[in-house]
């Protein structure tokens, strides 16, 4: 037979799981609000930017976040604060087209040949499908055009991962460079209330994997 005091304890326990349930309960609900509500802004580095540079770097991106992008860094031209843009373009389309011109054509016709003109253009190869493989054939550009401070201009949602592998490959490959980073608004993530938003939420989930397998491996 228990002893009363035994019987009590268990009674006692027992009474206290529900409430145990509850507050467990309570800080997943505080993590998955939090989750939401700040990690957005994981994938955003900030970074104050210099007051001048040689010349501002555009990254690759969709559609949208390319057009948003040089967008950015005509920003950076008009304000003085670079003088020259680098351009990363593929080397040919997939119908056999040079880039190069392309893009040459829509630069005059959309911003004027005196703006066209700052414009350089870095041609990547075919088989360049990340960051790591655009900044390092980047930075041969660079080296290329004897620049020691650029600004690297991406989307706000790249800005954290991109910082890290600029940082990286700068530090060992061109360490006289400084470089800033400038993460302009891009159509496809807001971090506020992007798990609202379909697109924003899969621009989120893909960068995050990407950005954790950046530092983990």
């Amino acid at each position: 037979m228990a002893h009363p005091r035994e019987s009590y304890v268990a009674l006692e326990r027992r009474a206290q799981l529900p409430y145990r349930w509850l507050f467990w309960l309570l800080i997943a609900l505080l993590a998955v609000v939090v989750t939401l509500r700040w990690a957005g802004y994981l994938l955003v580095a900030s970074n104050s930017l210099p007051a001048q540079a040689q010349a501002a770097v555009v990254l690759q991106g969709s559609v949208l976040s390319e057009r948003a992008r040089v967008a950015g860094a005509l920003r950076l031209l008009r304000d003085g604060t670079v003088s020259q843009v680098l351009l990363s373009v593929p080397h040919e389309t997939y119908w056999g087209q040079s880039v190069h011109d392309a893009v040459l054509r829509y630069l005059e016709r959309n911003y004027g040949t005196e703006t066209a003109s700052h414009f350089v253009f870095c041609e990547t190869r075919p088989n360049v499908d990340s960051t790591n493989q655009e900044a390092e054939v980047l930075i041969a550009c660079i080296h290329q055009q004897g620049w020691r401070s650029i600004v690297v201009v991406t989307s706000n949602y790249h800005t954290r991962r991109a910082g890290w592998i600029w940082r990286k490959l700068l530090r060992r490959t061109q360490p006289q460079v400084s470089f800033g980073i400038d993460g302009v608004s891009d159509p496809d993530f807001q971090p506020q209330g992007w798990w609202r938003n379909r697109l924003y939420a899969k621009t989120w989930f893909y960068e995050f994997t990407k950005l954790v397998s950046e530092r983990v491996f």
